[in-house]
């Protein structure tokens, strides 16, 4: 991930004051954000995800590889700085090694969510849980051609409320 830090730290440091919107749920994306220090939290859908705090962790990779709006807000929980990588893609689609980088990264985060997925859904055998466990699985393995299928069609809303 040097090279991501590399061109984080090349361009001044953004500071973000407590509850400032960094990313925005639907926005236009296409930026990389790499924390230097504080805390940030992930929401998706006014849901918090998780919250980042390691340094050098980067957020907004999403928009940036599938070319879509934000699928995420990110905040910063009190006062945050982040490294920013403008126009990640194009600068990715220059440097192999760095978009590789990228690719290994998001691919680790897939390889630890389907793990605990696995252990979530052996932990809930026979209990209405299991279904949405298997559901999510089956959604993993995917082609990822969004007009084909959308989360919608893989988790109806109702079904979330077990």
């Amino acid at each position: 991930m040097a090279s991501l830090i590399a061109l984080a730290n090349a361009t001044p440091p953004r500071a973000l004051v407590p509850m400032e919107i960094l990313i925005n749920q639907g926005g236009a994306g296409g930026d990389l954000y790499v924390l230097q220090s504080g805390e940030l939290a992930v929401e998706r859908d006014g849901v918090e995800v998780t919250r980042v705090s390691r340094p050098n962790s980067l957020v907004g990779e999403m928009s940036v590889l599938l070319g879509t709006p934000n699928s995420a807000t990110v905040r910063a929980v009190g006062e945050a700085t982040v490294g920013v990588i403008k126009d990640a893609r194009r600068q990715l689609l220059s440097d192999p090694e760095t978009i590789f980088q990228l690719a290994s990264l998001v691919a680790s985060r897939l390889d630890s969510t389907t793990a605990l997925l696995v252990e979530l859904s052996r932990e809930h055998a026979g209990k209405a849980e299991h279904g949405m466990l298997s559901r999510i699985l089956t959604a993993l393995a995917l082609p990822s051609d969004a007009e084909a299928v959308s989360r919608y069609d893989l988790f109806d809303p109702r079904s979330l409320l077990l």
